[in-house]
């Protein structure tokens, strides 16, 4: 049964601790997701990216995949189905599909527009039950086609956003998506001292959480971050056990490749990448 992050969140923020949310992209990354989750007794959050929405044909599909996959696996921890840096229009999708959690991306409208969305977003996931992430200042880099330029989130800007209503916050600090430059500066932890100074007990979400160096990821969550996510370190582990199968020239039978088989290393590499993770962020037995 999927919930809300609301709860779990919550319970982080309280406990000072981070839930994961691990994009998912295929079966065998939900299923090395859940299975690592329940083993740790970790609270988890799936993300799904709009891209890897339409890649798995459609919303009510990976829905569905999950429900069924949570109950086949006999998954007890808390599991929340989350849209990742959705649109308006993605987010009313999701809604209808069955999702528990929602991100509505409004970061790169004005900031009227941005709450104005948002507060309709508000109204309808609170009648649901659905817990809704909401952003201020955009996360640099690039991921499935979302752009953002880096910005520094305005801390008023912020509490516009968070007073609102918003289960939890997503606000720019200088993270990016993808891999980090050799030049980048830092998290700036000045910003989001300040932005917890005025969204108070609001869980925060810290995006691009692949390659942030470990202290900056447990100084992040003494100010507040209670959601961090993973994608690009999922994605590069599950190619390189890919890679390295196919290198070795295994299965070779004369029929190809069995892909359950192609499969099974980069599955045990998420798998690995997730329980790494869920260690850092302080999130084993706590569901």
């Amino acid at each position: 049964m999927l919930v809300s992050a609301k709860d779990m969140l919550n319970k982080a923020k309280a406990g000072h601790y981070a839930v994961g949310q691990f994009n998912i992209n295929n079966l065998e990354w939900t299923k090395a997701v859940l299975l690592t989750a329940q083993e740790l007794n970790s609270p988890v959050i799936l993300g799904v990216s709009e891209g890897a929405g339409k890649y798995m044909c459609g919303y009510k599909t990976v829905a569905s995949m999950v429900t069924a996959m949570i109950d086949e696996l006999k998954i007890t921890v808390p599991v929340a189905l989350h849209l990742d840096h959705g649109s308006y229009e993605g987010s009313f999708k999701c809604i209808e599909a069955g999702f528990s959690s929602i991100m509505f991306d409004g970061s790169h409208y004005p900031i009227e527009e941005n709450i104005e969305k948002t507060r309709e977003l508000v109204k309808i996931c609170g009648e649901k039950g659905l817990s809704l992430e909401a952003e201020v200042g955009s996360i640099g880099g690039e991921e499935d086609g979302v752009v953002g330029a880096g910005e520094v989130a305005d801390p008023n800007e912020c509490k516009s956003i968070a007073d609102l209503g918003v289960t939890m916050l997503a606000a720019g600090i200088g993270n990016i998506h993808g891999k980090y430059p050799a030049n980048w500066p830092g998290l700036r932890f000045d910003a989001l001292d300040s932005i917890q100074a005025l969204t108070g007990d609001m869980p925060l979400v810290l995006h691009g959480g692949t390659g942030i160096p470990e202290d900056m990821i447990k100084k992040a969550i003494s100010l507040g971050v209670a959601k961090i996510n993973v994608n690009t370190e999922c994605q590069l582990s599950f190619a390189a056990a890919t890679r390295k199968y196919i290198e070795e020239g295994k299965d070779l039978s004369g029929k190809g490749f069995d892909p359950r088989k192609l499969l099974a290393p980069g599955f045990e590499a998420i798998k690995a990448t997730v329980k790494e993770k869920m260690e850092l962020f302080g999130s084993v037995g706590k569901a």
